[in-house]
């Protein structure tokens, strides 16, 4: 064990210490500090620029929801107080907060961005009711809380990624072309391996068909002509040649006389 003396010394120093440093934490909710453009905390629905509702109740929102806390209460479609055009409106929108992760997924696929993220936090509850935003408070949000820098427009452009202009595009293809006529009509063809050894089996195969009856007509010529045998200069008792023992060659006397 440590002697109990000098821990309790190093122990007071640390405190003494931690005493005269600056404060670093704020008196939440009394003192709000400054959040980031895209801190996210809370909601809020909006109005179009005329002062209607800009929520058309497609239940977008509630589906696409993966916590499950929007729930949406379709009015179906009616004239607008506003243009007197028929659109859809819902009647009741809750949203709970006390299970809600932040995703921004609501505001990402709504089609009128109805439906934004505020940077202010709500006050603390005490109970899970307060933390439930009735259609009123989030229409109240609205000009209560700062809102943040999405909204459905901006989060979907981001998804798509920039495009090429067309006219540029157009005119790429269209040099592409232009180069590649250019270039077949001043160069010729190169034969390809493919053709040239397809040529040479076909020549092969013809010189070979032609020579066929050459080599036919020569072997039966062999066949048909008679074998002469060469001149032999021997006298009375000289041996026969050998090409003139056959079948059909009389045979040598026995005295070695003539026959």
């Amino acid at each position: 064990m440590g002697n109990p003396i000098h821990d309790g010394i190093r122990a007071l120093s640390t405190t003494i210490r931690n005493v005269f440093r600056p404060v670093s934490t704020v008196q939440f909710p009394l003192v709000l500090r400054p959040r980031a453009e895209r801190y996210r905390a809370s909601f809020a629905l909006l109005h179009d620029e005329q002062g209607d509702q800009l929520c058309i109740g497609c239940l977008f929102c509630e589906r696409i929801c993966p916590s499950q806390v929007i729930s949406i209460r379709s009015g179906g479609k009616r004239e607008s107080p506003v243009t007197g055009k028929k659109r859809g409106y819902a009647d009741d929108f809750t949203l709970d907060m006390s299970a809600c992760i932040f995703c921004e997924l609501c505001v990402q696929v709504c089609p009128t961005d109805a439906i934004v993220m505020t940077r202010e936090q709500d006050q603390p509850a005490f109970a899970r009711e307060d933390l439930v935003l009735t259609m009123d408070k989030l229409y109240a949000n609205e000009k209560s809380k700062t809102r943040s820098w999405g909204d459905g427009t901006k989060l979907m452009g981001m998804q798509d990624g920039p495009k090429a202009p067309k006219a540029h595009a157009a005119g790429h293809e269209g040099a592409k072309e232009t180069k590649a006529k250019d270039s077949g009509d001043s160069a010729p063809t190169a034969p390809t391996a493919a053709s040239a050894s397809a040529s040479a089996a076909t020549s092969g195969s013809t010189s070979a068909s032609a020579s066929t009856p050459v080599s036919t007509a020569a072997s039966a010529s062999s066949d048909a002509a008679p074998t002469r045998a060469p001149k032999a200069e021997h006298g009375v008792g000289a041996p026969p040649s050998a090409t003139e023992t056959g079948p059909g060659a009389p045979p040598a006397p026995a005295d070695g006389g003539t026959a």
